[in-house]
């Protein structure tokens, strides 16, 4: 941390190139700036913002872990997300979930050990829970976060449903949610560093 000396210093050296480079004409002005810039430096707080509230704290701890800890009440189905995705999902991904543009969500299982993979929903994630967690906190793109928690829980059960992992009128809920075992659950590697994932967590219970 810097101390009261070592801005004096600062100060010093500034204001004699000061007077070197530009005369002194611009010695009062350097020697201003630089004093408003040390009294800054100094205070403790700039007086600027606030504490969040506890509400607002939770307002944006939307992640939800693999085990599905922290899932809001609420429910919906494929047959009820088909509407909101096609309202606010459909013009990035495409009707289908197959438009390429912006990612496909759709297919794709079985590729991923080729020379083509095709990263989707039912090809890739590893968990439905984490599926419902992005989707909550970061979509629709034009305004993340707006969707209720039934209309998450209902456009989750639509993509699962898309790539043949849920029937159409299953149920997603707090308690089915995390019982649903993607088809790449096993494509994943523990992370084997020691300071890092999974052994970490485990070693500092």
């Amino acid at each position: 941390m810097s101390t009261c000396r070592d801005f004096a210093g600062v100060l010093d050296g500034s204001l004699r190139y000061a007077r070197r480079r530009f005369g002194p004409a611009c010695l009062v002005l350097a020697a201003a700036s630089l004093s408003v810039s040390v009294a800054h430096a100094q205070l403790s707080t700039y007086g600027v913002g606030r504490a969040p509230t506890a509400g607002e704290i939770a307002a944006w701890d939307l992640t939800i872990p693999p085990d599905g800890e922290g899932l809001p009440p609420g429910s919906g189905t494929a047959a009820l997300g088909k509407p909101i995705y096609e309202e606010r999902c459909a013009a990035c991904h495409g009707d289908k979930g197959e438009d390429p543009k912006y990612n496909r969500l759709v297919g794709g299982q079985g590729t991923l050990a080729t020379g083509k993979p095709v990263p989707t929903v039912g090809s890739f994630w590893q968990y439905a829970t984490t599926l419902w967690s992005y989707t909550r906190r970061s979509h629709p793109i034009d305004e993340p976060g707006s969707l209720t928690a039934d209309q998450v829980y209902a456009v989750t059960a639509y993509l699962l449903f898309m790539n043949a992992i849920i029937g159409e009128h299953e149920v997603l809920d707090a308690s089915t949610l995390p019982q649903i075992r993607m088809p790449n659950r096993d494509g994943y590697v523990l992370d084997p560093r020691p300071d890092v994932g999974w052994t970490s967590k485990v070693e500092n219970q």
